[in-house]
């Protein structure tokens, strides 16, 4: 099992968008790094969701349900998503300054490459992040 942190604009589509939904396709990613980590998730993945914009900051956790897949609203066949199934949203949000402060997070790639929407995290920062927002 892989681990993994999306990224997405609350004002767009927030986590609650998600958790109302119970399960989404994860879509829009355009980046070839981002698609590449996208296309190497599978089902039973675990993964993070942060919000950008006024909030940074990671506020739920979801599972990958689907293998990828092309995105069908797409001609683009390199454009790839995947479903997400919401899991439940952390007590309280962990702010990117939060994560920053913490040695545990210096080669994330959320510290590292803020601008990549689709990024692994190890095991250890996954569950690091999880508990941060108050969750077991």
């Amino acid at each position: 099992m892989n681990h993994w942190i999306v990224k997405t604009e609350p004002s767009t589509y927030s986590y609650d968008d998600l958790a109302s939904q119970k399960t989404a396709v994860w879509d829009g990613v355009k980046n070839n790094l981002a698609l590449k980590h996208l296309r190497e998730m599978q089902p039973g993945d675990r993964v993070l969701v942060y919000h950008t914009g006024d909030e940074k900051a990671v506020v739920g956790t979801a599972q990958v349900v689907s293998a990828p897949y092309p995105d069908p609203k797409q001609k683009d066949p390199k454009l790839t998503v995947v479903a997400l199934r919401a899991e439940g949203r952390l007590p309280r949000p962990v702010s990117l300054a939060e994560i920053k402060k913490d040695r545990a997070f210096a080669d994330l790639a959320l510290v590292r490459m803020g601008r990549l929407s689709v990024m692994p995290a190890s095991a250890e920062q996954f569950d690091r992040l999880v508990k941060l927002g108050g969750a077991k």
